[in-house]
């Protein structure tokens, strides 16, 4: 690997970040329009999750075009195109799906804002192909996971204050008796979106990203014969489709049956359930600050004080942002202590992602049995540290599943969007599971989910190291 790789290139690195923040900040929004479109449409319940349900399809559909596109061309798409045009041509693609809501509003039609989120979501799978490994690819291999955590950190911010503002332009300040929204009101935020998509679409283009970046290639000069012509022939990312599926799945489906968790068996009422539900979001937001600080600094006594402030910096703006919504702040005070845990983990797993992965797969596993071994509000946070277990869990995989791909990352890449899908299915299967053992013991689920990370983590470390792939070296990967 080339010396000029020593450091990470913030240059390059921040303008990436943007397209991060995007993806958070629509995926949340889509919380606010379910309700909306909910009432305007007269829509069931069942029905008003197609909202969610055709954002996150096509995640999916776009990674299966893209694989379409690269076998009639012969060539992995992004490696003809390059990564910088990858980016530029998704956003393009997210811009015109919001062009469709200002039809879809004037004619009041439900299927033409299906489409344009549908289209949204087909740009961002192309973005997400090509950020993902390009975050980790401007700088060391060591600290690339790290550098993923900050971008992940970045998306969530965009899930903390991209349903404020959603819910501002929609229905205007919350002093406002303005309870209902039309359709007409959905309009302007989006078309506003999709011109932010142009814009950073163009200057991504005029930017100083690499169109090809450096990237880490298996060792394999001990074996001629191992000549590999898809991502697929590599065990750790197959492998790593599988925890991706099941991560996505269960970080979303703890979140989305806490509500019925706590309604029915701890008497909250359903508008009294939001703060925790965001202190669930937080908690990501809080784990990746605190994953992050290894990409700014190698100072060892920097690292120490950043690891503590990060965490209560992140977890300051959730107190602020529900201080903002006139929420009580009294029942989150103790979760303070909570964080302790995920700073001792982080320590302890020295940045390398294989024993991030194991520790914190572990710790989930630990959380998700006390949720469901307790009662009151111990398993309430119980349930809701998951989020903080599940923080770094993301770039861990990412990094390990892509590293040794050398061309075939952004086919690997491709793949590994595609498996994101796991978040719809696992939540339904923990529903339908609730349904026979009830609801508590549901979370069951989860603990499975945590299991295979863990094996997981011990796996990959031997795959790669049989390759020259070693995350506690500076530098690995022959090129």
């Amino acid at each position: 690997m080339s010396s000029e790789n020593s450091q990470t290139k913030w240059g390059q690195f921040i303008p990436l970040v943007i397209v991060f923040f995007f993806w958070g900040f629509v995926a949340a929004s889509n919380d606010i329009l379910i309700p909306v479109f909910k009432t305007a449409f007269n829509l069931t319940q069942g029905e008003s999750q197609l909202v969610a349900f055709a954002f996150y399809i096509a995640y999916t559909v776009g990674s299966l075009i893209y694989m379409g596109i690269s076998v009639i061309i012969k060539e992995d798409l992004v490696n003809r195109i390059g990564y910088k045009n990858g980016l530029s041509i998704g956003l393009i693609i997210s811009a015109l799906g919001t062009l469709l809501f200002y039809p879809a509003a004037n004619t009041g039609s439900f299927t033409l804002m299906l489409a344009g989120l549908f289209i949204v979501g087909l740009g961002f799978s192309l973005q997400q192909t090509v950020a993902n490994p390009l975050a980790i690819a401007l700088g060391p291999i060591k600290t690339g996971s790290q550098r993923l955590t900050l971008a992940g950190g970045i998306n969530n911010l965009g899930t903390t204050i991209g349903p404020l503002i959603v819910s501002f332009a929609i229905f205007g300040s919350s002093t406002n008796a303005n309870t209902t929204a039309s359709i007409e009101s959905v309009k302007i935020p989006y078309l506003i979106l999709g011109l932010a998509f142009l814009i950073v679409g163009i200057l991504l283009k005029f930017s100083s990203l690499p169109e090809r970046p450096e990237l880490i290639e298996e060792d394999d000069s001990h074996d001629a014969t191992s000549v590999k012509t898809s991502a697929l022939q590599y065990p750790q990312l197959v492998l790593g489709m599988i925890a991706i599926f099941l991560y996505v799945g269960v970080e979303v489906s703890t979140a989305s049956n806490l509500p019925a968790y706590m309604e029915s068996k701890l008497g909250f009422l359903t508008k009294d359930v939001a703060p925790y539900i965001s202190l669930y979001w937080a908690s990501l937001m809080i784990g990746r600050w605190t994953g992050a600080v290894e990409a700014f600094t190698e100072n060892m006594s920097l690292l120490k004080i950043l690891r503590f402030i990060a965490p209560y910096l992140a977890f300051g703006v959730f107190l602020v942002v529900n201080a903002i919504a006139n929420h009580d702040l009294t029942p989150f005070y103790i979760y303070g202590l909570v964080i302790l845990v995920l700073i001792g983990a982080d320590m302890a797993s020295k940045g390398n992602p294989a024993r991030m992965l194991l520790i914190f797969s572990s710790l989930g596993i630990l959380a998700t049995a006390v949720g469901m071994g307790t009662t009151g509000m111990i398993s309430v946070y119980a349930f809701t540290s998951v989020g903080l277990f599940c923080s770094t869990l993301w770039p861990c995989i990412f990094t390990l599943a892509v590293s040794g791909l050398g061309k075939h990352t952004s086919q690997g890449s491709s793949f590994l969007i595609m498996m994101i899908m796991g978040g719809g299915f696992v939540s339904v299967g923990q529903g339908a599971v609730a349904e026979i053992i009830g609801i508590q013991n549901s979370y069951i689920v989860g603990i499975i989910c945590f299991a295979y990370l863990a094996f997981y983590a011990w796996k990959v470390s031997s795959i790669l190291k049989a390759h020259g792939i070693d995350f506690d070296k500076k530098v690995s990967g022959g090129h």
